[in-house]
């Protein structure tokens, strides 16, 4: 998980470390302190966690602030890598979601999960899986030097898909008549997580370059952001994992008995993103993000309908809880492997995408 070292300071390179010592953090405020985690849940709106948003926002903001307003019409003339993300995060991703799950939870593992709380398990699957991300795909963009405003493009007609298709998917996969999606946490998502971040990098970009120059704010400023995104997802991983200390320590076995086709999922839907970005000679800023997208996913959209669905002690709802724990060192991962693979790509400019 560490990215390239000439291009990153001691501590970057170390990163895996310090994930891993987050986590461990996390887990041990949540046991020692459970109180904590409630006051933190307080402080959530439309099961949206506000400081959750605020850490994302450190994170999201140094790929927002590098977005050239005038260059999304070019990315939007280039559809290749949006219509392989909307292929794979809605033609294929939710079905792989649902048979590599049912694989291992009522198959592998039946003999280590009581049949009744592999299905609850079954269920958080699939809510977990039906989603694409919304947020952290930025951070996984930036994180892997991808192209800002083709990211941005990507990102929001997902989220206009995910309105309309994300009801659909699930009841066709569950058999369920009846899903409540909480459209408020769709909405208010969106605004936290794009919108909001969108505009203050929009603004500072235009008062920055306005004030101090174009070559000033890409080899000054810009460098300076780096340590930004890194704190910020130290800190969201404490935050995160501090919310479940309790059941972690109290469900190991069966947490990682959960993580294991989740992690299986993230791993075949990037390759095949990547494997197809690739021969389709995207370029590499392109292609990264593009397989990222259907990897990650959109885990408070998931929580919140896993709750209102099956309640918040349901095997459901906690199966959705570790698809957010596993995800990011999964994730961190794939930026390692994008990174190194780099030179596989053709340089951006030189195919039509």
């Amino acid at each position: 998980m560490m990215v390239e070292s000439k291009r990153l300071s001691t501590f970057d390179r170390y990163l895996s470390l310090w994930v891993g010592l987050c986590i461990l953090v996390g887990i041990g405020i949540g046991w020692l302190f459970p109180g904590f985690p409630a006051l933190l849940k307080r402080a959530e709106i439309a099961h949206v966690s506000i400081p959750v948003a605020i850490l994302i926002w450190l994170m999201i903001y140094p790929m927002m602030v590098q977005i050239d307003f005038g260059s999304i019409r070019n990315a939007g003339r280039r559809p290749k890598g949006v219509f392989l993300t909307l292929i794979i995060n809605w033609a294929i991703e939710p079905f792989t979601m649902a048979g590599i799950s049912a694989l291992f939870l009522f198959v592998v593992f039946r003999t280590l999960i009581p049949s009744d709380l592999a299905r609850e398990y079954y269920a958080g699957a699939i809510l977990f899986g039906a989603g694409p991300c919304t947020a952290m795909v930025f951070v996984w963009s930036y994180l892997s030097r991808g192209d800002p405003a083709y990211t941005l493009i990507q990102v929001a007609i997902n989220d206009l898909v995910l309105i309309v298709l994300y009801a659909p998917i699930v009841k066709l996969l569950l058999g369920v008549s009846h899903i409540y999606v909480p459209y408020d946490t769709i909405l208010l998502s969106v605004v936290l997580y794009v919108v909001i971040p969108l505009v203050l990098g929009y603004l500072s970009r235009r008062r920055l370059l306005a004030r101090r120059g174009a070559e000033w704010f890409a080899s000054r400023f810009l460098p300076r952001l780096r340590p930004v995104t890194t704190g910020g997802l130290l800190l969201t991983l404490i935050v995160l994992f501090t919310y479940q200390g309790e059941n972690i320590i109290q469900n190991p076995v069966h947490i990682f008995l959960i993580a294991v086709p989740y992690t299986i999922q993230a791993f075949f839907i990037f390759s095949l993103g990547y494997g197809a970005a690739w021969l389709l000679r995207l370029p590499h800023s392109v292609a990264a993000p593009a397989a990222m997208i259907g990897a990650s996913n959109f885990f408070e959209l998931s929580v919140a309908v896993a709750i209102s669905l099956f309640g918040i002690g349901s095997g459901a709802a906690l199966a959705t809880v570790v698809g957010v724990l596993e995800e990011v060192p999964v994730m961190l991962t794939l930026v390692w492997f994008a990174n190194r693979t780099r030179g596989w790509f053709p340089r951006s400019g030189k195919e039509a995408v």
